[in-house]
C-alpha cells in the first residue's frame, strides 16, 4: 500500500523506514496536513499524520474522494481529528495508544529538577563565565507534594518516580487507576488536589472537558509560589491565565513542553525568524519559566514504538480492514 507520510523529518523516515521493512511505500512529505496539502496524497491508500496536522471535516472530506480510507496518526492523542465527519465519510481513524510512557514520565520530572534547581538558568551563566549562586537557590523535592493530573501510564509512571523521590503523592482522575490506589495514592477533587500540592504535573488527554483545565479559577485555588508542569496537551492549560499567575507570584515555577498554538511554531527552525506570537514571547521573558518544544517523546525506545505500531496498524487495516488501534 501506498502511504503518504506528513509532517515528516529525516527521523521519521529512519524509524519509519526500518518498521516497515520495505512492505510499504511511504511516500515522505515534509509539509503539515492541512485542507491546502491533502490532495499531495492522492494515489495513496492510507494518510500517516502526526500531531499537529490536521485531520478536519474538509481534510476527510478531500481524502474520501482521492480513496484514502485510513488515517494512520503516529500519536497517541487524536484531539485534531474531526471523528464526527470520520464516521460519516467511512474513514478509519488508528492510533498508537501507548508508545512509551516512560519516556514522557521522564522527561516531566525532568523540568521539574530543572526549574527547582534553576539549571536552565546556571548552564547560561555558566556559559558567560558567571559562576555566582545568588538568584539559584533552590529546594529539595523530598518530602514535597506532588500532585498528577490524570494517572494513565504515563501518570502513573510520574507517581513511581515521585515515590522514589521521597514525595508524598496525590492524585486526581475520573477513573482511579488500580495500580496507583495499590501503591497508596490518595484521589481528591482537583480544587482539593490543587489546594494541597507544591508541584502539579498534568497528563490528561485533550478533551472539551479538559481544555482550559487550568485557568485562573483552578490557579486561584493553588497553593501560592506551586510550580505546574505540563506535558500532555497546550489547550489543558489557559496560557494568558498562567501569564498573570506568573506575574502575581501565584505560580512560582512553570514548565511547559507543549503550548496551545504551537502548530504555528513548534517542529520547525524558527530562529531567523520574527515570531508573531506576543504571549508565547511573554512566557519566554520569565525567569522561573522553562518552555521545550514538544519533545518529551523525543526518545530512540519511543519513536521505535510508535514506528513500529503506526506500521502495524496499516498492515493490519490493508490485510484485513480493521486496524489494531481504532479510534471511535
Amino acid at each position: 500500500m501506498k502511504i503518504a507520510v506528513f509532517s515528516t523529518k529525516a527521523y521519521d523516515r529512519r524509524f519509519l523506514d526500518a518498521a516497515a521493512g520495505g512492505q510499504h511505500a511511504l511516500d515522505y512529505i515534509e509539509a503539515r496536513l492541512s485542507l491546502q496539502t491533502a490532495p499531495l496524497a492522492r494515489g495513496a491508500g492510507a494518510v500517516c499524520a502526526f500531531a499537529n496536522d490536521r485531520v478536519d471535516a474538509g481534510v476527510l472530506t478531500e481524502f474520501k474522494s482521492l480513496g484514502v480510507h485510513l488515517v494512520a496518526l503516529r500519536a497517541a492523542g487524536y484531539n485534531n481529528v474531526d471523528l464526527a465527519a470520520a464516521k460519516v465519510l467511512g474513514v478509519t481513524i488508528a492510533r498508537v495508544p501507548a508508545y512509551s510512557p516512560a519516556a514522557i514520565a521522564e522527561y516531566a520530572v525532568a523540568l521539574m529538577l530543572a526549574l527547582d534547581r534553576n539549571i536552565h538558568r546556571a548552564y547560561a551563566r555558566v556559559r558567560e563565565g558567571n559562576f555566582a549562586l545568588e538568584g539559584l537557590l533552590g529546594f529539595n523535592l523530598s518530602g514535597k507534594t506532588v500532585g498528577v493530573v490524570g494517572t494513565g501510564r504515563i501518570g502513573a509512571g510520574v507517581v513511581r518516580i515521585m515515590q522514589g523521590f521521597g514525595c508524598h503523592v496525590l492524585a486526581h482522575d475520573l477513573r482511579p487507576n488500580p495500580v496507583c490506589l495499590e501503591a497508596g495514592i490518595k484521589y481528591l477533587s482537583l480544587p482539593e488536589l490543587l489546594g494541597a500540592c507544591d508541584v502539579i504535573t498534568l497528563h490528561c488527554p485533550l478533551t472539551p472537558a479538559t481544555r482550559h483545565l487550568i485557568g485562573a479559577e483552578a490557579i486561584g485555588q493553588m497553593k501560592r509560589g506551586m510550580m505546574l508542569i505540563n506535558t500532555s496537551r497546550g489547550a489543558v492549560v489557559d496560557t494568558a491565565a498562567l501569564i498573570e499567575g506568573i506575574k502575581t507570584g501565584a505560580i512560582g515555577h512553570l514548565g511547559l513542553d507543549v503550548y496551545e498554538e504551537e502548530a504555528k511554531l513548534f517542529f520547525a527552525d524558527r530562529s531567523d525568524d520574527v515570531i508573531g506570537d506576543d504571549v508565547f514571547e511573554r512566557l519566554l521573558t520569565f525567569p522561573n519559566v522553562l518552555v521545550t518544544g514538544h519533545q518529551a517523546f523525543f526518545t530512540r525506545e519511543a519513536l521505535t514504538a510508535i514506528a513500529q505500531t503506526t506500521i502495524e496498524n496499516i498492515t493490519a487495516f490493508e490485510r484485513t480492514g480493521r486496524a489494531l488501534h481504532e479510534v471511535t
